[in-house]
């Protein structure tokens, strides 16, 4: 058995950057695919590390998505261990849930390139020490999220002011993706071209600033990473 247990719903939303980071902090993962049939264990037992990751399911299409459920559960069996966990995009969404708020659709969507800001709870965190007090992120999302009781949120954007929630001691939930790489930013485009549309989002422009921001977020996401990854114990 591996230290980290890793979530993963879509074949094109994987550990991007995370994946290099894990040989330098010298930690292994097991990766439960749930768009191949995988189950999801109910609880943490054995591993000393959770991370989920994005997919474009709601969290409110339990019925549809079933191992939602088996998630939500898992994520309340990390939070009670107070066991190291993070959460992107649909994985921010489903922390959140466990922690008891309410995930729903948003007024618009965020597709692109966008800033978000640090809150003064987020200029605290050891997590983003070094981070400025704005910067440029990838986004692809739709739905959003309170804060749940006891959490603090630690940045916002313009459009949604809820990006980045800390719940206890050591559980992160980022809506945003810090992770992406380049060729996944251009194989969602691909894919998912007929949502970009519907949402009004010019597609050329995300193309042509992809390049030029992908080189900051992965300085910020390396920051980040490293330190959430050496938070688990090897």
């Amino acid at each position: 058995m591996s230290d980290i247990l890793v979530i993963q719903h879509v074949e094109s939303e994987g550990l991007g950057i995370i994946s290099s980071l894990l040989n330098v902090t010298g930690h292994t993962v097991d990766i439960v695919r749930v768009f191949k049939g995988d189950g999801v264990p109910r609880n943490i037992l054995g591993y000393r590390g959770l991370i989920v990751l994005g997919g474009p399911m709601g969290v409110y299409e339990q019925e549809t998505y079933p191992f939602l459920g088996a998630e939500i559960a898992l994520i309340e069996s990390a939070l009670k261990a107070d066991v190291p966990m993070l959460g992107i995009c649909l994985g921010a969404q489903l922390l959140a849930r466990a922690a008891g708020a309410k995930v729903y659709k948003g007024g618009a969507k965020e597709i692109g390139w966008y800033k978000v800001r640090q809150t003064p709870a987020g200029a605290a965190e050891r997590l983003l020490l070094g981070f400025p007090e704005e910067y440029t992120v990838f986004q692809w999302h739709g739905d959003t999220f309170d804060v749940p009781s006891g959490a603090v949120n630690l940045a916002s954007s313009a459009l949604f002011p809820n990006q980045f929630i800390k719940v206890g001691s050591c559980a992160y939930g980022i809506q945003f993706h810090l992770e992406v790489t380049e060729p996944m930013v251009a194989q969602w485009l691909k894919l998912n071209a007929a949502e970009v549309v519907a949402a009004g989002i010019d597609v050329g422009a995300v193309i042509e600033q992809t390049p030029l921001n992908i080189p900051a977020i992965h300085r910020l996401g390396r920051s980040m990473l490293t330190r959430f990854l050496r938070l688990i114990a090897i």
